[in-house]
This record gives C-alpha cells, sequence and structure tokens, in this order.
C-alpha cells in the first residue's frame, strides 16, 4: 500500500518563552497588540506538515512518498529522509527558493504563537497528481500547504477516484467557507484539532451533525485529553498515552495522524487505530522538535502493550509489516 503524503515541507525555529503568554495579553488592548517576547533558547529542526508525517509512518514500517516543493538548501533534509526510507521521488526542488520556515514560540503551559515564510511551499500549486503514475495510490493525505494547492489536490482526487484525509488544520484561516467545505465533502475522513474543529463550524456555518453528515468521519485531537473519533453510526473517546516526560509539542498532531493512517491500512478497528495515533503523538512530544523521536516497530507495540492492555491487532501489524518487508 502506498501513501503519498502532501504539505508543507519547512524547518522549524523552535524557541522556549519561560513565562506565560496569557500574562501579558490584555484582552482590553487587543485591537492594538504589540507584544515581544524575550526567549531562552532557540533550535532548528527539520519540519514540514508533509515530512512530519513521512516520518512517523517510515518509523512504523510504511513507505510513504511524499508530493510537496523544496528550495534550495533541502539536499541535507532529502539524505535524512530517504535514510528512514521515505520516497521524494515526487518532491520538486527549486534552486531560486529556500524552503519555507515556520517560527513558533513555546510557553510554559505549552500555548504556542507562530509564524510561517512560505518560500518554495508557494509553488506547490504547480504540483498536479496529473504529472505521476497514481496506479499504486492508496491513500493521499492532504495536509497544511499553499491554500491554492491544496484546494487543487482535493479537486484532482476527487476526479481521480484517489481516497484522501483532509487536514486544513493551519490553514483554515487561509480556506475560504466554500473551499472548506468542497474538502470536507470530497474527503474519506476530516481531522483537525479541537480549536481547528470549532474554527470549521464557526466559517461553514454548519453544526456537528451537518459537518459529520457532509464528512463522514471527523477526527478531533484534543491535547492531554487524547481525541474522539466521530462516525455516522457513533463517537470513540480515544484516551492519550501518557509521556514519561515533555519535550515540545511542536509535530505531536502530525505523529498523531501517522499513527492513526497505519492502523486505517491494516483495517483496524477505530478503537486501536485511534490509540495507534495517541502513541505516535506522545513520542513525538517527549522530544524536542517533530522529528527528533526513533524507536523501532518492537518498542512502539511493546509500550502500546504497557499502555493500553493487549490488541490482537497488534501481532496483525507486525505480521503485515514484516510481509511488505520481505
Amino acid at each position: 500500500m502506498t501513501v503519498v503524503v502532501t504539505g508543507s515541507v519547512a524547518y522549524d525555529y523552535i524557541m522556549s518563552f519561560p513565562g506565560r503568554f496569557r500574562d501579558h495579553i490584555l484582552p482590553d488592548n487587543i485591537s492594538n497588540l504589540s507584544l515581544s517576547f524575550l526567549v531562552d533558547s532557540m533550535t532548528r529542526q527539520r519540519g514540514g506538515c508533509a515530512p512530519n508525517i513521512a516520518y512517523s509512518l517510515a518509523l512504523l514500517g510504511e513507505r510513504p512518498r511524499i508530493m510537496a516543493t523544496a528550495g534550495q538548501d533541502f539536499e541535507d533534509y532529502a539524505r535524512w529522509l530517504q535514510k528512514y526510507g521515505v520516497d521524494l521521488s515526487w518532491v520538486r526542488v527549486y534552486e531560486d527558493e529556500y524552503t519555507a520556515s515556520f517560527f513558533v514560540s513555546t510557553d510554559v503551559e505549552n500555548n504556542q504563537i507562530a509564524s510561517f515564510y512560505t518560500g518554495a511551499m508557494a509553488r506547490a500549486r504547480d504540483l498536479s497528481f496529473y504529472d505521476f503514475d497514481v496506479s499504486d495510490v492508496d491513500l493521499v493525505v492532504i495536509s497544511p500547504n499553499d491554500p491554492e494547492a491544496m484546494k487543487r489536490y482535493v479537486r484532482e482526487c476527487a476526479a481521480l477516484n484517489l481516497p484522501f484525509i483532509y487536514d486544513p488544520s493551519q490553514q483554515i484561516v487561509r480556506l475560504d467557507a466554500t473551499s472548506l467545505l468542497e474538502g470536507i465533502e470530497a474527503a474519506d475522513i476530516l481531522i483537525c484539532n479541537d480549536y481547528e474543529y470549532e474554527l470549521i463550524k464557526h466559517k461553514t456555518g454548519l453544526s456537528d451533525v451537518d459537518l459529520l453528515s457532509k464528512a463522514g468521519t471527523i477526527v478531533v485531537t484534543e491535547g492531554e485529553q487524547g481525541s474522539s473519533i466521530y462516525t455516522l453510526e457513533r463517537k470513540y473517546k480515544i484516551p492519550p498515552a501518557p509521556p514519561d516526560r515533555i519535550g515540545d509539542p511542536t509535530g505531536v498532531g502530525d505523529a498523531y495522524r501517522a499513527g492513526l493512517i497505519v492502523g486505517l491500512l491494516s483495517g483496524f478497528s477505530w478503537d486501536v487505530a485511534g490509540r495507534l495515533g495517541s502513541l505516535a503523538a506522545t513520542y513525538a512530544l517527549e522530544h524536542r522538535g517533530p522529528q527528533e523521536h526513533y524507536y523501532t516497530l518492537e518498542e512502539f507495540i511493546e509500550r502500546y502493550r504497557r499502555t493500553f492492555g493487549y490488541a490482537p491487532e497488534l501481532d496483525t501489524l507486525r505480521h503485515r509489516l514484516t510481509f511488505r518487508r520481505s
């Protein structure tokens, strides 16, 4: 099975603020907000939604393919992803641009303030599924990217009958209601966090029932509360996997998506697929940076058992991935 992950490719500049943002935001003066936060540390990490998802998919034994754009500074990043078996044959590199950059500050309560420089990502709209042979594609992930690219991929996946997960996330603010609804209605699954879900409802004017009737399946991540999966038949409440330590929340949602996708591709129940997502997310949370975590499949399965108990699907996962590698 081949998963194609579309989305941003970026370098993340991660900064830590030793206080709480909310102590410095004055509600009565929000209309002329002007703040500067002195941070204690900064690191540059490999990031971007597409590689973040693909990296965790690779750790879990998949061979994901990225469809995205990058800049002249992508060479080292490419070697890193290829080392873990990520297929970059659909990545287009522009030598006259830099790879997109994400600047994020995190406070002591894990709240974040971020900015994003598009760079080569702005040219993602020039990529098309019609440029490639899609005969081996089983699932597409449309994650945050150039907004025009996201609109294009929705329409092309629908026209080519390619199943896809719609993950508008950070680009909800840039997509109009019509575009959001087009993606939601055409997708097999809508995924977002709890704040983004409320934002989608606000922008579209739709209720929970209306959104679910259009999407069919909605996955909502809820931070330390775990996640909720809504289908037309029922709701599944997925518990979090307790972390051994707290590193940084950047990329946690991307890792969750990877675990969930592995469960879906394996034909597991929503309960098990969601728990795979929870555990994959926790591994990312325990490290500073969205691709700094590492585990073997055996380590992942053993920790799943310690955290959530035995599930026969884990044996199926091991056998399926062993067969694929042979």
